[in-house]
């Protein structure tokens, strides 16, 4: 087992590689579900790109996405004042799911060092120290995390130096986070950059202090040494609801296993007791595989990457792998099979309402997969997909799909211009797709369903039901989508809707 203390190699470097160069990610295909498969298992997905690209998105933003969740910080945007100007827009919802997990949790605080055209001639680290040590001491935060935007990483201003030499002079954990957009065209690089800065920060056994003179309670020992063995670490995502962790929970408790959830809407101490545990489990590899093989390596925690736990045969053997790891298997199986009867009887209801329909699914590589897995379950036919990015951690997912193998997928971060020529050939009855990008399917006359949000179930047994009984809500009320067509139309061509989605995406990039 490596000791932390001895800064290992992976850690020297002030972030990890790009996702192109570490998992040979791709972001421009166009094909069949077979096509991708077999591009990605030859190596060669990452070979294309675009000759014209419409938006994209950044590593910064994903970045503040997972930041802006932890407890007792302070997030110091170290760019101009519009670098993560988005966070306003998620202040509230941030606290009170902050507030969900813990009653007392105080809401986002942030600062922005306000870089502007003079400090990218003199540079912004005056600006940064100010921010550092006002900070501490205003809010008096357990950490300040300090994301690194483009501009300060193109005029070379040396943060990590700035955060080291303050690290006495604060009572806070000083974290850098570098996560600069231009640097990857994946923007979920973010996640490894963000969990790089929580490694080299905030991930240490925690310290217990041991009175000699005290006869030690062998009871609490054993209590402890018994709990520790079977608790696992689940590392959830930013779009998981307090129901989707409450759903998890109940289903590893009830095969006798103790739960704890991180790193969104987690405190610093978290993270010290997450070695205390004896397995970490992914609920998304495109999420978590960075930070899980790397606790392995630092401190030998076993982890699994397999399936998301979304839809009844992901969750199954999602529950299934964890159960085997712990040897118990046949519990597991009894309690799988008495979910899974209890959930075909309750999703009967909605299967002749919904059986047939075509569904278009974007979003995220993982979960756009998971949710197919629901959607074939509820008798409804999966006509695309498109997935924010395409490499290894889809693979396992497949398994629970039927005849998908001639299913066009388009790897597209975006990109709607694409999205909107193919929604308009395949001419779906429903569009499954992050929040935001339902919009211009919405003006197409296509009933649209959210492909995640955290106010609502999507995951467990629980979860399949409620996207089954929404899913038939939006189905069955679809005026506005067909009303909104007649006052906003798209502002592509004809010309261009009728012809090839693709054609500016270059096999040799």
């Amino acid at each position: 087992m490596a000791n932390f203390n001895q800064n290992p190699p992976k850690f020297r470097d002030k972030a990890p590689e790009v996702r192109e160069r570490r998992l040979e990610t791709g972001i421009a295909f166009a094909g069949t579900c077979n096509d991708i498969r077999c591009a990605q298992r030859s190596g060669c997905i990452n070979a294309a790109n675009r000759s014209f690209s419409q938006t994209h998105g950044c590593q910064f933003t994903l970045s503040l996405g997972m930041l802006n969740s932890l407890r007792n910080a302070v997030v110091i945007m170290h760019g101009p004042i519009g670098c993560g100007a988005c966070t306003i827009g998620s202040v509230g919802t941030s606290q009170t799911f902050r507030r969900l997990r813990d009653p007392l949790a105080e809401g986002v605080v942030w600062l922005n060092t306000n870089l502007d055209e003079s400090d990218v001639i003199a540079g912004g680290e005056k600006k940064l120290r100010e921010s550092i040590l006002y900070a501490d001491k205003e809010f008096r935060p357990e950490t300040i995390i300090v994301p690194i935007s483009c501009v300060p990483s193109l005029i070379g201003d040396d943060v990590d130096n700035i955060l080291d030499n303050l690290q006495s002079e604060t009572a806070a954990i000083l974290i850098p986070i570098h996560c600069a957009g231009f640097k990857t065209k994946i923007m979920a690089s973010a996640y490894d950059d963000v969990y790089h800065g929580i490694l080299r920060g905030l991930v240490r056994p925690p310290v217990r202090k041991i009175d000699s003179n005290i006869i030690p309670d062998e009871n609490y020992i054993f209590k402890k040494k018994y709990r520790d063995e079977h608790t696992v670490n689940i590392l959830n995502v930013g779009s998981m609801s307090r129901p989707d962790e409450l759903e998890l929970e109940r289903l590893l408790n009830a095969i006798g296993l103790y739960v704890r959830f991180l790193p969104c809407y987690s405190a610093a101490e978290d993270f010290r007791y997450m070695t205390e545990s004896a397995l970490n489990v992914s609920v998304c590899g495109t999420h978590d595989d960075f930070f899980i093989e790397n606790v392995y390596n630092l401190f030998g925690i076993p982890y699994i990457i397999d399936v998301m736990p979304v839809g009844k045969k992901n969750t199954s053997r999602w529950l299934l792998k964890i159960a085997e790891h712990f040897g118990f298997e046949k519990d597991a199986q009894k309690f799988i099979d008495s979910e899974e009867r209890e959930i075909n009887e309750a999703l009967d209801q909605f299967r002749p309402t919904l059986k047939g329909k075509r569904v278009y699914i974007a979003g995220g590589e993982v979960r756009i997969l998971a949710t197919a897995e629901v959607v074939q379950d509820l008798g409804m036919e999966v006509v695309g997909f498109k997935g924010h990015h395409y490499d290894k951690f889809s693979e396992p997912l497949f398994d629970n799909l039927e005849n998908i193998d001639d299913v066009p997928y388009n790897a597209a971060t975006q990109q709607p211009f694409e999205q909107i020529n193919i929604v308009k050939k395949l001419n779906p009855d429903l569009y499954i797709g992050h929040t935001g990008t339902g919009n211009i399917s919405v003006k197409q006359g296509v009933a649209t369903f959210p492909l995640y949000g955290p106010a609502n179930n999507y995951m467990g047994y629980s979860g399949v039901f409620e996207i089954a009984r929404r899913i038939n809500k939006a189905l069955k009320n679809w005026q506005y989508c067909k009303k909104i067509t007649e006052h906003c139309p798209l502002p592509y061509r004809k010309e261009y809707l009728e012809g090839d989605p693709f054609k500016y995406i270059k096999e040799n990039g």
